[in-house]
């Protein structure tokens, strides 16, 4: 009985979930209509490679999800214009338009934006949620995104094609520049989660769950170190050789400062050249840089003169 009990909350919850993500579909073109085309696409991922989650008829098949795109109404002629590809954050979260105000900004210096709804996003039931890949297949979906953009929209420049995130958005970003430097031309990564298996040593066991379900990495950091390593950007420094901007504060509530400090000591032991900042107890914490404050606002604006430098968009903010 408390097994069926449990499933119909499960069920409840996923429910509740699409109609949020119905309606937040509904705001962006309310929000952001008037400045941009907004379409939203289905597109295809790598296959799963834990398949605990998929049904009977649909194991082996390729992973079948959502992008958004934005393309400035402001393009008035067939030049080439740089892309953004822009990820969400969240373990399970999707594209919100509570952050509309950051993808507004971007379109206001004349990025067309590329936003994918990886595995694990939620708003797309039960499957979608549990076909997550922490740090594995889900960023290639990100990936995925930014090949569908270069390839499906003529206005973008293959050549000028810059990522951003911030939190476990910022961990996508990382990846997807460490194994994919010469398809991306700048990135910029905000409070990104760096280093799972120092996390798991300062969240709680209800975090710690999350992880250890069958659907999910399936063990513990204890039991398997080296599967946290290889999902943690800070194991990876080794792989930069894009243009990279990170920014956190010693405030973040989520992700502990420590995390985003080994990221950096990483890269520079291993002699990389980057950017970063840490602010000192900047008011906002892990949103610091996104809130509508004008200290974030001017935040947010060094990491879009940072990006700018490479991607030259057409328009400063």
């Amino acid at each position: 009985m408390d097994d069926v009990i449990k499933k119909m909350r499960e069920n409840n919850v996923f429910h509740i979930q699409s109609l949020q993500k119905a309606m937040d579909d509904v705001l962006w073109h309310q929000y952001l209509g008037h400045k941009a085309k907004i379409d939203k696409w289905r597109i295809i991922g790598p296959t799963p490679a834990n398949t605990t989650a998929q049904s009977d008829q649909n194991k082996g098949n390729p992973f079948v999800f959502w992008i958004y795109t934005f393309v400035p109404k402001a393009i008035k002629d067939d030049s080439k214009h740089p892309l953004m590809v822009y990820v969400h954050g969240g373990v399970h979260e999707n594209l919100s338009t509570k952050d509309y105000h950051i993808i507004e900004e971007l379109l206001d210096q004349g990025y067309v934006i590329v936003a994918p709804e990886y595995r694990g996003s939620t708003g797309y039931g039960e499957e979608y949620y549990k076909l997550i890949d922490y740090g594995g297949l889900e960023t290639e979906d990100t990936f995925a995104a930014r090949n569908w953009a270069v390839e499906n929209l003529e206005i973008v420049d293959e050549n000028r094609v810059g990522i951003m995130g911030w939190s476990h958005g910022g961990l996508h970003t990382l990846f997807n520049i460490f194994d994919h430097p010469n398809s991306y031309t700048a990135a910029y990564a905000g409070v990104p989660v760096s280093d799972l298996v120092a996390r798991m040593g300062y969240k709680g066991e209800k975090y710690h769950s999350l992880y250890y379900a069958d659907y999910h990495i399936g063990k513990s950091a204890v039991e398997d170190p080296n599967e946290y390593k290889r999902r943690s950007p800070a194991w990876n420094a080794h792989k930069l050789a894009t243009p990279l901007l990170i920014h956190t504060t010693t405030s973040d509530e989520d992700v502990n400062v420590l995390e985003v400090e080994h990221l950096i000591k990483s890269l520079k032991a291993e002699g990389k050249d980057f950017e970063y900042k840490i602010y000192d107890n900047a008011p906002g914490g892990h949103v610091f840089d996104r809130i509508d404050t004008k200290e974030a606002k001017q935040i947010r604006k060094k990491a879009y003169e940072f990006l700018a430098k490479h991607l030259e968009p057409p328009y400063k903010i």
